[in-house]
């Protein structure tokens, strides 16, 4: 009877060459001769157990290793319905672990309207569909990931649960080149990434462009974070904005780096964090008589050098100050003290960093393909592609966030000469219309 599917579907499996490995397994329901039974597989690298436990009758049921010694299977009886169960897995060293199958777990959280949206380019809150998400699916609390590559042919999450081994979470692909998938049992402060493997096989380790938190430099990891769960105290302050005309009224920006305006140097020079910077720099800036305050960019940048401007963790305020939630501890703090806070965003170009957005599904993503369009040579930087909807609504939505997550009260756009002229710092023959 085992195995129930072919080698060739095994193998592609095991090398990660499958696009949609919810085919092979989780529960399928098989025809054996004019009859049914239900078939649950499961590919655990680590292990030399497994079995499959009935969480209502209180029975376990050894699964089968028969193609290969890590691909384990177990058809039901005929005629028996498909139970809720959980697995029990036995490591080589004979360490035991009791888990949910995550393939046992559809994908469903993104709608045909939400690819429709974001294909077209305006699906203004993406970003609570694409990147990481804790959420309880079927009773069981886990972190939901998805991710646009379209051009990969495989790709996997890559996290501390799973010791980074990219064959244990393979995602699965849907329409609009999404990428997707639920992992039962983890949730916030999980560190993670996607490993894509492109058409030749060529494999990358990406941090996630709609990751809401970032690991501190020189660390690249992603971090699982929920950012829906501070209670703001800003209430008047937005009241107020929203009934006034900033047009009508006068306002004075004090322009600020946050990791130069002030260091700890009895602490080896370090950073002040968004609770010290609220402490000192509010108080600062409202008896100078300022109405705003304007934050050079502090989305999550690889390089202390670029001031921030330039940028891959676009959803993701700098670790190098605290949390997303410190952060939002000091726009409030800001906004109840009077004062209001303008970011400063930078849509027009991104570092070439291996693990961010240059060439991130092996193929010209984000970025131009010709270096005539896609390269600032002045700056070593990628340029968007703001032709491509996906991008551009990439882009788009990520002002519109730091607006509704974080309270942010204005937008100063960077470098908007290098957006508008495509012979911006290019001599003749170094551009193209």
């Amino acid at each position: 009877m085992y195995p129930t599917i072919a080698r060739e579907q095994i193998d592609q499996l095991v090398f990660n060459q499958l696009d949609d490995p919810f085919t092979v397994l989780g529960p399928h329901r098989l025809t054996l001769d004019d009859r049914w039974a239900w078939v649950v597989r499961v590919y655990l690298p680590d292990a030399s157990q497994v079995s499959l436990m009935d969480l209502q009758h209180c029975v376990e049921y050894p699964m089968h290793a028969s193609t290969h010694e890590h691909f384990f299977e177990l058809v039901l009886g005929v005629g028996q319905e498909l139970f809720a169960y959980r697995l029990r897995v036995r490591d080589g060293a004979g360490q035991e672990q009791v888990m949910d199958d995550p393939y046992s777990f559809r994908p469903g959280q993104i709608s045909d309207l939400d690819i429709h949206l974001f294909t077209e380019g305006n699906h203004h809150r993406i970003y609570e569909k694409l990147g990481a998400h804790c959420l309880e699916v079927d009773g069981v609390r886990g972190v939901y990931f998805a991710v646009w590559a379209p051009g990969a042919r495989n790709v996997s999450v890559l996290c501390d649960y799973n010791l980074w081994d990219g064959r244990k979470h393979q995602m699965r692909r849907s329409q609009g080149g999404i990428w997707e998938l639920f992992i039962p049992g983890i949730g916030t402060g999980e560190v993670y990434k996607y490993e894509i493997k492109n058409a030749l096989g060529h494999i990358y380790e990406k941090s996630d462009p709609y990751g809401f938190q970032q690991e501190m430099r020189p660390r690249t990891g992603s971090i699982v974070a929920d950012i829906d769960g501070y209670t703001w105290g800003d209430g008047p302050w937005l009241e107020q904005r929203r009934h006034s005309d900033p047009l009508k009224n006068p306002i004075a920006v004090y322009e600020v780096h946050l990791g130069s305006w002030m260091r700890v140097p009895e602490q080896e020079d370090r950073f002040l964090t968004y609770q010290e910077l609220a402490d000192r720099l509010i108080p600062y800036v409202t008896g100078l008589g300022f109405t705003h305050i304007e934050l050079l960019p502090i989305q999550e940048h690889p390089f202390d050098g670029s001031w921030g401007y330039q940028v891959l963790g676009y959803y993701a305020p700098t670790s190098r100050f605290g949390t997303p939630t410190d952060f939002m501890v000091f726009v409030d703090r800001c906004h109840q003290a009077g004062l209001g806070v303008i970011l400063d965003w930078v849509p027009a170009h991104f570092p070439k960093d291996g693990h961010g957005l240059a060439h991130f599904d092996g193929t010209h993503l984000y970025e131009h393909a010709d270096p005539r369009q896609g390269e600032h040579k002045d700056w070593g930087t990628l340029v968007f592609n703001y032709g491509r909807n996906e991008v551009r609504n990439f882009l788009i939505a990520n002002a519109l966030f730091w607006i509704e997550k974080y309270h942010i009260d204005g937008i100063r756009v960077d470098a908007v000469a290098a957006m508008l002229y495509l012979d911006y710092s290019r001599k003749h023959g170094e551009w193209v219309a």
